[in-house]
């Protein structure tokens, strides 16, 4: 039975660290009992065959798989209530075509997409490698907005962005303005990012710190939630308009958690 419903889409997005090694530690259990219409998965890090059948195929969901071509890196997925439109992958950029970085699906009404951008580290051929995914995806994104107005479509692109764009996205961001993922530059090109879409989380939680969405495994910094705000729901505004709930599925426990990122929802009433 599909459970897509046509007045409310539920939407979730999680780096899952890997997901044979979430998929024994309790996201099997999370996905049973989601009330997401669509998941959108980043750092996969496996090939579908890799994958145990309740996640590669799990009951009741459409889904698709999109590895890297460098073994045991980056990897997205989406899973849907019900089956896509239209599936893309990749977003046009020839160096970032097998990257497993980015798929977009069409439902009714609405592209959705996981995006995994790379993380970057200053100083490294790692920075200048995201510097060119940052320049190419923002060409994507104004276009992938013209396209979806054109059609009187909404869009959403969910995923592990990897950069904090204000002090209140991070818990320690006087220590980590010379660090990737807070540099005035990216934070920058986030900015032009949301000259168009919306941070739909922020939207709702406009005077809060966090809501923090990652956490290093090292030290205690779950306990003491020194965290990072750098997975987001990015939406073009129509959709952000229609956002009713946002949230992070923050694990009880350090024990109980699944992966170093929490999954990041957001309720929309179409």
């Amino acid at each position: 039975m599909c459970r897509y419903r046509v007045r409310v889409l539920t939407v979730t997005t999680v780096n899952v660290n890997g997901l044979r090694a979430a998929a024994k530690k309790g996201f099997v259990e999370w996905l049973a009992g989601t009330d997401a219409d669509v998941v959108c998965l980043q750092e996969v890090r496996a090939e579908a065959a890799q994958l145990p059948d309740e996640v590669r195929e799990p009951a009741g969901w459409h889904v698709v798989h999109v590895p890297a071509a460098a073994k045991g890196r980056a990897g997205v997925s989406l899973y849907s209530r019900r089956e896509p439109d239209r599936v893309q992958i990749g977003f046009g950029a020839e160096e970032f075509a097998d990257s497993g970085r980015y798929v977009e699906v069409d439902l009714p009404g609405v592209t959705v997409a996981s995006l995994y951008l790379p993380s970057g580290e200053v100083g490294t051929e790692r920075q200048d490698e995201k510097e060119r995914f940052m320049a190419a995806f923002l060409v994507h994104l104004r276009a992938l907005k013209a396209r979806a107005a054109a059609d009187g479509r909404e869009v959403v692109v969910c995923g592990d962005w990897n950069i904090a764009h204000q002090e209140a996205d991070l818990k320690n961001w006087k220590g980590n303005k010379k660090n990737a993922g807070f540099l005035p530059e990216e934070r920058a090109w986030l900015g032009e990012v949301f000259e168009s879409y919306v941070d739909v989380v922020r939207a709702l939680h406009p005077d809060v710190e966090g809501p923090y969405s990652w956490w290093s495994y090292r030290g205690r910094a779950f306990d003491n939630d020194t965290g990072w705000r750098i997975d987001y729901q990015v939406a073009t505004p129509g959709l952000a308009g229609k956002a009713v709930k946002g949230f992070v599925e923050r694990a009880a426990s350090h024990a109980e958690r699944w992966s170093d990122h929490a999954p990041v929802t957001v309720v929309y009433d179409l």
